[in-house]
Parts: C-alpha cells; structure tokens; sequence
C-alpha cells in the first residue's frame, strides 16, 4: 500500500470493518455474488441456452462442440449470479474544505468512500466513482477488481474541493449513466438547494437504485462552540460575517436541527437510507454503525 493510499484509506478501520456485509435493501438487478439471481446472462454454471455468435463476443463462450455438428459458431449462455453494481458519489465543492480536527470534511468523505470501496471491492462487488461540485470533477468506471481500488483513490486526490454544489444535474446524470439498478452511496454535507437535492435522489429511486446518503459535517457545525469575536470567512459565494457567535448560538442550533429533521424527513419519505456522520467520529465505529443499520434493514426487508 502507497503513502498516497495511506491517506484515505485507514488499515486500523478496514480491519474492523472487512467481517461486515453491505447489502442492497431493494431489488437490485446486480447482488451479492452467490445470494441472487440476475435477469441478465452472465457467466455462472447454471446454462440457459446458446446464441449465435457475433464479432465482439468473447471466442471463449464458442462452444465448440455444436460447431463440430453444425459449423457455425454459438455463443453459451449462463444465467448469471451477479455482484452489486455501487456508485460512490463524493461531495468536492468548496464547502467541504471546512473542518477542525485531523481531517476536513472532504479529507473524511474520501477516507469513507475509499473504505467502502475496498470493502466492495473485497466482496467482488463492482464500485465506480464520482467526484462533484458543480459538475463531474472525477470519474472511474465500474469495476470489480481489486486492482480498481488505485482507481478510486486516485480519483478522489484529484484536487482540492471548490466550486458552488449543484447536485441536480449531476444526479440526473448519474441516473441517466447508470441504466442498469443499483446502488448509489452520496457523501455530503448536503449544503445545497435542498428541493434540487431531493429532485436528483427522486430521480434515481424513480430509476430503481438502492440510495444511501451518509451526511458528514464538523462538530463546529453541529455544536458551535465559538467564542469571542469572531470573522467567519463565507464558502461557496456566501460572503464573510464579524460577529459574537454567542449571540447567534441559539438561533443557529435550530436551525441546523430543522435542516436536519428536513433531511431526514425527506429520505424517510423516499425510501432513502441515511445517516449523519461527525468528522470526529473514528472512521471505524462510524462505518460498523452504519454498516450493521444497513444490514438490519436489509434482513427487515426479507423477512
């Protein structure tokens, strides 16, 4: 493992972490490998039927015995039992820079969102990145090697967070990429328009994925434990504020609990999983929680 990769990826969280399963709460077409079956031909040892063989398919799959009868060249077919397909969406607008502790909020986002992957990736699940602000800064396709896990990391150091979000478009076209159900992760601070947010994640429950969104913000933001006098320096265009934080402390703590509540609120109300992650948190319990949650929903489901 790389100096790089050491910087987003924990070994102490993974090795807590590696024994936990994520599984997809709604009908995916792509599963855990070995728990379902896909509508989709694949390879697997359960055949289904033969094909004609066209240019572009894998001369591996001829099978060469009706060739000997016939000569002519059949594609076998497998029903398939797939792995899950999962999208990490990783937040990189300015806002994210804001934290601290050890790591900001984007530093941590990245840190999740490698994990999850090796995590996918070691139960030969299929993972894909997008990093955004206002548009797609970062992307790596789909892919279920252990290898692609460079991939991920590299696409999520691919430079400092700026920009203003914008998260419909890129949700509408994350839903209009990923034709075939899955899952979909975003990591966030979800300092956004929140009707914009709402319409892309109804955008892609609508398409069939699995969403989760882990919400991560700073204890500064939950507790605004500030004092004295203090120059609040304004991220994505809101401007800079002097002021006695004292004074605003009230008021900005309801605040942040009714855009919480809305949060959740909203995600209930569509089926969306979600959960508010503290950046002080240890990476490890913060994942293990969420990860057990998604695990009792998913046995909830079934049952």
């Amino acid at each position: 493992m790389t100096q790089d990769s050491r910087r987003f990826l924990q070994p102490e969280a993974i090795s807590r972490i590696a024994r936990l399963d994520l599984q997809a709460r709604h009908i995916v077409e792509g599963f855990l490998s070995g728990l379902h079956r896909s509508p989709y031909f694949g390879q697997s040892i359960e055949f289904v039927q033969h094909r004609e063989y066209v240019s572009g398919d894998d001369p591996r799959n001829i099978d060469w015995k009706v060739w000997s009868k016939t000569d002519k060249y059949y594609i076998k077919q497998f029903e398939e039992d797939t792995n899950l397909r999962c999208t990490l969406l990783v937040d990189a607008s300015e806002s994210m820079q804001f934290g601290n502790g050890p790591l900001n909020k984007y530093e941590y986002a990245c840190a999740v969102a490698a994990s999850l992957a090796y995590l996918l990736l070691k139960q030969q699940d299929s993972v894909g990145l997008v990093a955004f602000d206002g548009q797609i800064r970062a992307q790596t396709p789909m892919r279920s090697s252990n290898k692609h896990l460079h991939a991920i990391i590299a696409g999520l150091d691919a430079g400092e967070p700026s920009r203003k979000t914008e998260m419909y478009d890129v949700l509408r076209r994350v839903a209009d990429e990923r034709y075939r159900k899955g899952m979909i992760i975003l990591i966030s601070d979800l300092f956004a328009d929140r009707d914009s947010l709402f319409r892309g994640l109804k955008l892609l429950r609508h398409r069939g994925h699995d969403v989760m969104v882990i919400h991560i913000l700073d204890d500064e933001e939950l507790d605004f434990n500030f004092t004295g006098t203090t120059r609040f320096e304004g991220l994505e265009e809101t401007g800079d504020l002097v002021c006695d934080p004292r004074s605003l402390r009230e008021g900005y703590l309801q605040a942040m609990g009714d855009f919480l509540d809305d949060i959740r609120r909203r995600c209930a109300k569509n089926v969306i999983d979600y959960q508010t992650i503290r950046t002080s948190e240890h990476l490890d319990a913060a994942l293990a929680h969420y990860l057990n949650h998604r695990l009792g929903m998913g046995q909830s489901v079934r049952n």
